[in-house]
């Protein structure tokens, strides 16, 4: 992970291009380390969260540490400690924006939700595709989502695994604006600044008043229940199985 300050601006930048900016438990804790700088240093006035290179914000979680999960750990190390760090981002005192560079598949597009504003570029892919391999979202999707886009869009979304465009991502409310690829940073810059220089004691009561309506801690327990006991399932052994072996998965229903 690479952060820095600019303008008044922090940058959290996932830094794993080759696997397509992948969260593991390690950036989970980096993450939460840059948060703790984010909420310490009142220099900073806006926060972006980006992906590395030019394929992915983020597509998702890293699933090689799904292998040989209990569901308990499912639940513990996979689903609630996403919800950790996530739920600062939610929490936290300053504008947080989600520049979707690329994929955000997964967690990847729920760490986007967990942002204030998502700003794509046209090159942008949404999708929770976790249902593709007999798995829920955990890190969210499930409680926020609806609220955002609403519910029919919701299920639409992880019952089918599809992936939306920026242009659909934009139609059904899932992102604020989509930008040219050309014109991406600098707009980002634009608007990040903006915000920085914003009243922010103000800008903060409106995120509170707004965040409270829409998840809290004992939402996400429930989820993070639901996660560790899909682990127990037929279905998702072969989901996880058909992933590494590169195929598709045939779906008991068990």
């Amino acid at each position: 992970m690479i952060t820095r300050i600019e303008d008044s601006v922090y940058w959290i930048i996932l830094n794993r291009p080759d696997k397509l900016n992948s969260i593991n438990p390690e950036m989970l804790e980096m993450l939460e380390r840059a948060l703790d700088k984010v909420e310490g240093d009142s220099e900073i006035r806006c926060v972006v969260i980006t992906g590395a290179g030019d394929r992915a914000f983020s597509a998702g979680a890293d699933i090689s540490f799904f292998r040989n999960l209990s569901p308990e750990e499912a639940e513990k190390v996979i689903s609630s400690k996403g919800h950790h760090a996530f739920l600062r981002i939610m929490n936290s005192n300053k504008p947080v924006i989600a520049a979707v560079n690329g994929l955000a598949l997964g967690g990847g597009c729920e760490l986007s939700l967990m942002c204030d504003f998502r700003i794509a570029s046209d090159k942008a892919r949404f999708g929770q595709t976790e249902v593709n391999l007999g798995l829920i979202p955990g890190w969210g999707a499930t409680r926020i989502l609806p609220k955002i886009v609403g519910p029919s869009h919701a299920k639409w979304m992880m019952m089918t695994g599809c992936i939306l465009s920026a242009e659909e991502a934009l139609k059904i409310g899932l992102v604020n604006r989509v930008v040219q690829s050309d014109q991406f940073s600098e707009e980002i810059k634009r608007f990040a600044i903006s915000l920085a220089k914003g009243p922010n004691v103000a800008l903060a009561e409106i995120k509170r008043l707004i965040n409270s309506s829409i998840v809290d801690e004992s939402d996400l327990a429930s989820e993070a229940k639901s996660f560790g006991r899909i682990f127990e399932t037929e279905d998702f052994k072969e989901g996880l199985t058909a992933f590494f072996e590169k195929r598709k998965p045939c779906f008991k229903g068990s």
